[in-house]
């Protein structure tokens, strides 16, 4: 029986593979041949997987937000967040930003790609507003408080490049009652590409957990 490790590496390689697929069909001229061929074997592929038994999301047995968070660039991913639409390396469909801890802030660096090109040779925007709300969640974990997002705003201050490293910062600006303010930016090597600034509800775990269940 394979342990919890070789499951989350395995996982990991194949969402890695299809993320790579996705941005080949969006970056190349792929004949009609080819993706008729990817349609039949994905379709054979989708038969295995639906007939494997249901998974539970890691963040469904949370039930502390006391979690070990990311203190450095090249630390593994952990369990809790590799399904992340945004974070996750075993999320076929994600971002695959990484993200870790460094001086109380969250810290992000990411590269996009073809897939996630909007206007002809730039990122879309609600990419980067993505990016910008997991980093500031990373915070939420930092300091070890559950909350849902009640506002966030983004402002653009240059065009996001497609295959250049992203940088991003966030930190707490105020704690009042249940509400959190953060404040974060991302940065294009010396390009401030957007800021961001959000407004956080704090809730108990109980509450963060309550819709796990819902399909």
């Amino acid at each position: 029986m394979s342990s919890p490790e070789e499951e989350l590496d395995a996982r990991i390689e194949a969402a890695s593979a299809l993320r790579a697929l996705g941005h080949g069909m969006i970056g190349h001229d792929v004949s009609i041949e080819t993706l008729t061929e990817i349609s039949v074997q994905v379709e054979k592929l989708n038969a295995l997987v639906e007939h494997s038994p249901t998974r539970t999301h890691p963040f469904r047995q949370v039930s502390s937000f006391a979690m070990p968070q990311p203190s450095s660039e090249g630390e593994a991913a952990t369990h809790l967040f590799a399904d992340s639409i945004v974070s996750g390396s075993a999320n076929p469909m994600g971002v695959n930003a990484t993200l870790w801890q460094e001086n109380g802030e969250a810290v992000m660096k990411a590269t996009l790609g073809p897939a996630h090109e909007g206007a002809p040779g730039r990122a879309h925007g609600g990419v980067m507003a993505a990016l910008i709300d997991e980093t500031m969640g990373l915070v939420l974990g930092i300091v070890q408080t559950p909350a849902f997002t009640g506002r966030l705003t983004i402002t653009y201050r240059a065009p996001t490049p497609l295959g250049v490293v992203l940088t991003g910062r966030a930190r707490i600006t105020e704690r009042k009652g249940r509400k959190i303010t953060m404040t974060a930016e991302v940065t294009a090597g010396d390009v401030l590409i957007a800021e961001g600034d959000a407004l956080f509800i704090s809730v108990d775990p109980a509450t963060f957990t309550s819709g796990a269940g819902k399909e």
